[in-house]
């Protein structure tokens, strides 16, 4: 038994996904894992700035391991970039995880998203979870 990296997935089968997720939807990201089990940090902080915008059902995300490879090889045809997570707004790629904390921190993701939404953007404010340390 051997195992295939491609989840014996066809390529083109891939391609075809791809073009038609980003051609039919406002918000597409491509993750590792699933909204519910995000399977890279990369692609939870993506899906946690994104949730700050959309509700999680508006966010169409896809999983990209069940064929990574050729999900690399489509997406850099639509980016340029072959790293995951990926974020695709109106058919237009706007970065992935790093690129919206950015957009985020500099308050510019919500007109990138296309939303009207009052976010805090202060970055220290996630890391205080009310928590003091024991020395």
């Amino acid at each position: 038994m051997t195992f295939d990296p491609s989840g014996g997935v066809e390529p083109d089968e891939v391609h075809d996904r791809v073009d038609s997720l980003i051609e039919d939807n406002d918000l597409v990201l491509f993750m590792k894992g699933n909204k519910l089990m995000p399977q890279c940090g990369y692609s939870q902080k993506a899906l946690d700035v994104l949730t700050q915008y959309h509700d999680a059902d508006d966010i169409v995300a896809e999983d990209v391991l069940p064929a990574l490879d050729a999900y690399r090889a489509a997406l850099e045809e639509h980016s340029g970039w072959e790293t995951i997570p990926q974020t695709f707004v109106d058919g237009e790629f706007v970065g992935g995880s790093d690129i919206l904390e950015e957009l985020h921190q500099r308050g510019e993701l919500a007109d990138e998203l296309g939303v009207d939404v009052d976010v805090d953007f202060d970055s220290d404010a996630d890391a205080d979870d009310g928590l003091e340390a024991p020395f």
